[in-house]
């Protein structure tokens, strides 16, 4: 963890979520997440009853030195090279960074739910950071640190859409962005132990197990809100691909991390692009 002195939340959760958000220096937001999330779990930070509203969504702190560019303009490197695998390391790193805000906001913005709502995120939080500090220190080991190189800024941009619907964000958010990774992360795993990058794959096997907790979360409270809203979980989630993702989710699919995940076989089915004529 870095040692760095953790500011005062004041016991406040939602004071904490905010400067969790707001802190532009990667491994500070990564252990202030850390700190902040064993303060939860002792039960020395809570949700205050009288909190006014939350504010309106907002860019999460980042380095000045980051620089964000549309996915289309990312260069393409393979991994057969020290700079390929110090790039690709810092995608995901960058997708970990991302997933830490949003959980914090998560927490943050979506209230009145019950009480294990916060305790999911929290602890997603926690464990994206740790995710980070690990890659960050693959990142390292190839020469390079977090921002040496552009990244795209999509899991944010969902993040700002959703913000409004809690329903929304749990079914596109984690079931659709995040349940990617589930996806193409085995082959990334070979990938790497093909090429005797063994301390990254090993790094990629912790991330993608417990991804799966954090997809199944998504998948839980994306039904909790179908139920408070009365409607059917499938053509809902279906509607919500169409207004905010093209319709269809990308395969090949990762089937048995997808079902641990709460998805249905029927429902990836349904989900599949048909071949066209």
């Amino acid at each position: 963890m870095v040692d760095v002195l953790m500011p005062d939340a004041g016991g406040d959760l939602y004071a904490a979520a905010q400067l969790c958000l707001a802190e532009s220096d990667p491994p500070t937001k990564a252990a202030m997440t850390r700190h902040f999330a064993a303060l939860y779990r002792d039960g020395r930070l809570k949700a205050p009853a009288n909190a006014a509203a939350p504010e309106p969504i907002r860019m999460p702190g980042r380095p000045a030195t980051l620089e964000l560019v549309h996915p289309s303009k990312l260069p393409r490197r393979g991994l057969g090279s020290v700079a390929g695998r110090a790039a690709f390391i810092h995608a995901i790193a960058h997708i970990e960074l991302n997933a830490i805000d949003l959980a914090w906001d998560a927490v943050y913005r979506f209230r009145g739910l019950p009480a294990s709502f916060t305790a999911d995120w929290v602890s997603c939080a926690d464990d994206e950071a740790r995710h980070f500090g690990l890659l960050r220190a693959r990142l390292r080991a190839h020469g390079h640190d977090y921002a040496d190189f552009p990244a795209h800024n999509g899991l944010w941009e969902m993040c700002e859409k959703t913000a409004h619907d809690g329903l929304a964000r749990m079914a596109l958010v984690p079931r659709v962005l995040e349940a990617r990774g589930l996806d193409v992360t085995p082959a990334m795993i070979g990938k790497l132990r093909g090429l005797g990058d063994e301390a990254t794959a090993d790094v990629l096997e912790i991330i993608l197990r417990e991804e799966v907790a954090h997809v199944a979360a998504g998948t839980r409270w994306y039904h909790w809100y179908c139920r408070q809203a009365r409607v059917e979980p499938r053509p809902r989630f279906r509607e919500l691909l169409i207004e905010y993702a093209g319709g269809y989710l990308h395969g090949p699919f990762n089937d048995e991390a997808r079902l641990l995940a709460g998805f249905d076989e029927d429902e990836l089915l349904l989900l599949v692009e048909p071949p066209t004529a």
